[in-house]
């Protein structure tokens, strides 16, 4: 198949399985369901490993496809375009690769539900949407994928609608992420205005004319945006509760979809960012600030789910450091090996979930290791490469580009990000230790399926070794990642003074070494009831600091306009109809002889018409 066919069938391959999907109306028997899922998007797999060997045997590594022409106005054009580049390969061979692997998950997860057509269907539309959005050479293309997976959100966090507490959790993301998505578009209006184009090519091109306040006001505005979609302060509040949706749902917004939407914006744009450099200062402090108030919430949840929430928030800090220090690579090298990690470890707790009857205290669980030994393995492999342990792990490589970055921007950052890693393998494997140490208890029963058992194998090996394609030429000069498969400005110098990398090896250990001594089996675990504790499991005050100072007001404003003169204009009208109808209904009360009257003063008025003069 050309080249030039292969971005648009991978996107219409999870597509057209969601259309199919949604028209069956339910009536689908739901193994199909999941198998026309999890084959539509291995699929798109296979296609986009055919796309990278095509794209690596041509010289220039770049691939754009026009489909149509969307809209042509006085001096602007947009078009329905597709670029394959080495960054928009690499996201979509994560989109492809980890959501089949989630898909596959979920058939054996989901088995039990009745309504599986729907939730396959907007899992493939999730699909479809990324990669519309990582495949698009033009940013009002890309905006559409950004909405689309906005709106898979929404229906997959309240897919158990019937709660009410999922249908609170799917508008709170939808309304936060909405913010952003404002912010965005007011940046893509200024770029469309200064720059005469959206199309990200000549944009960036052009980019080198924007200067000053403008190219800080349209950085600055795009960073909202991104801030928003990947959960960064302050619109983290929305990601914890989205563990409302299933598991897999969760798995598949936290490592292939949705928040890394943020982190791809600004490597695609990072041009747009270096005239910029107040508003990269600023992403680099957010994501620091951001992965060190995640981690100190993640020490303090019992909820297994919200404890990997937290840690995705914190990693995805880790992410925009790497971007707020000019490592473009570094972040996606780190976005690749978390989506590894990350899925397993939702993964393996949705099995944990499942066998404990739907319990995720993970104070009501203990001694798993016993009773579930191969979920085990995957989910300790899983924190390995969460807290970065080295050499053993795929955390480890990408963590230690973004810490050398970090002492090469500024050594106080640097600082942070270790104390970062401390706290990640503090948190990480406090819970290793809690849920699978010591003597077993709980009642946990049945055994994993091979739909899911497949998918946590893969993964605890890519967590491993996944990481390997880049490593400090102090331990192995490998560099197919930066060199071969992300090319562009911003990886780090390829010295790594010994010392950092010891101090950056060392951090994560002391970390699950005094985890070991906290919660080790001879300890009694029990949550922590200490002030500190509650407000740091509570969010650290941003959901009550909200309800105050935003939700309560406009909520007190909308009451005192319920009655406005805005509303006597519809009020009348609605009442007029309502009057109109029933006057009307009248008119068909069931009397014969009414009707027999109606059709005689007819007739008669019929009659004076014609013969009048």
């Amino acid at each position: 198949m050309p080249i030039a066919l292969l971005p648009p069938a991978i996107v219409l391959c999870p597509l057209l399985a969601a259309a199919i999907l949604f028209l069956s109306a339910g009536r689908m028997r739901p193994a199909a369901a999941g198998a026309l899922a999890t084959l539509s998007v291995g699929a798109a797999f296979l296609l986009a490993l055919g796309t990278a060997r095509l794209l690596f045997a041509t010289p220039d590594h770049v691939r754009r496809v026009t489909l149509w022409q969307w809209m042509r106005l006085d001096g602007f054009a947009a078009h329905i375009a597709f670029v394959v580049d080495p960054l928009s390969l690499v996201m979509m061979l994560v989109v492809t690769g980890v959501g089949f692997l989630i898909l596959l998950y979920a058939c054996g997860y989901m088995h039990d539900d009745p309504d599986q057509a729907r939730f396959f269907g907007c899992m493939t539309l999730f699909v479809a949407a990324m990669l519309v959005l990582v495949l698009s050479a033009d940013l009002l293309c890309l905006y559409v994928g950004w909405e689309g997976v906005g709106l898979c959100s929404y229906l997959l966090i309240g897919f158990w609608y019937r709660q009410a507490e999922n249908g609170a959790a799917a508008r709170k993301a939808f309304i936060v992420t909405r913010i952003g998505d404002v912010l965005m578009l007011t940046g893509l209006l200024l770029l469309a205005t200064r720059t005469g184009s959206l199309d990200i090519a000549r944009v960036l091109d052009r980019a080198q004319g924007l200067a000053g306040p403008q190219a800080e006001l349209a950085a600055l505005l795009l960073l909202g945006g991104a801030v928003a979609k990947s959960a960064q302060l302050p619109f983290q509040v929305w990601l914890p509760d989205a563990m409302a949706g299933p598991t897999p749902v969760s798995a598949l917004i936290h490592a292939a979809t949705m928040v890394t939407a943020g982190v791809y914006l600004i490597a695609r744009l990072h041009a747009l960012f270096l005239p910029a450099p107040l508003v990269m200062h600023l992403t680099a402090w957010v994501g620091l600030a951001t992965l060190l108030l995640a981690g100190g919430s993640a020490l303090a949840q019992t909820d297994i789910k919200r404890v990997l929430a937290y840690s995705t928030i914190s990693q995805l800090g880790y992410m925009f450091l790497a971007l707020g220090c000019g490592a473009w690579s570094a972040a996606i090298f780190h976005l690749v090996t978390h989506a590894f990690f990350k899925a397993l470890l939702f993964m393996a707790a949705g099995a944990v979930i499942l066998r404990m009857h739907h319990r995720q205290d993970i104070f009501q669980m203990g001694g798993l290791a016993r009773v579930m030994p191969w979920v085990c393995a995957a989910f300790v492999a899983g924190a390995a490469a969460l807290a970065g342990v080295p050499l053993l792990s795929a955390g480890f490589y990408s963590k230690e580009a973004i810490l050398q970055a970090a002492w090469d921007s500024d050594p106080l950052l640097w600082t942070g990000a270790l104390a970062g890693a401390f706290l990640t393998g503090l948190y990480g494997f406090r819970c290793v230790f809690i849920v699978f140490a010591g003597q077993p208890h709980g009642g946990a029963t049945g055994r994993t399926g091979w739909t899911m058992a497949i998918p946590l194998a893969c993964l605890s090996l890519l967590a491993i070794v996944g990481g390997m394609i880049e490593m400090p030429d102090i331990i192995a000069p490998v560099h197919i990642f930066s060199h071969k498969i992300m090319p562009v400005p911003g990886w780090p110098a390829e010295h790594h003074a010994i010392p950092l990398l010891l101090a950056g090896s060392l951090a994560p250990l002391a970390g699950i070494a005094l985890a070991w001594m906290i919660w080790r089996p001879a300890a009694l675990p029990h949550p922590s009831a200490t002030p500190v504790a509650r407000f740091a499991r509570d969010g650290w005050g941003f959901d009550t600091s909200y309800a105050a100072l935003l939700v309560a007001p406009f909520q007190a404003l909308a009451r005192s306009l319920r009655h406005d003169v805005c509303d006597l204009l519809p009020t009348i009208l609605a009442g007029a109809a309502t009057w109109g109808g029933k006057a009307l209904g009248r008119m068909q009360d069931g009397q014969v002889r009414r009707y027999a009257g109606w059709v005689a003063a007819a007739t008669i008025v019929a009659l004076c018409l014609a013969v009048r003069p």
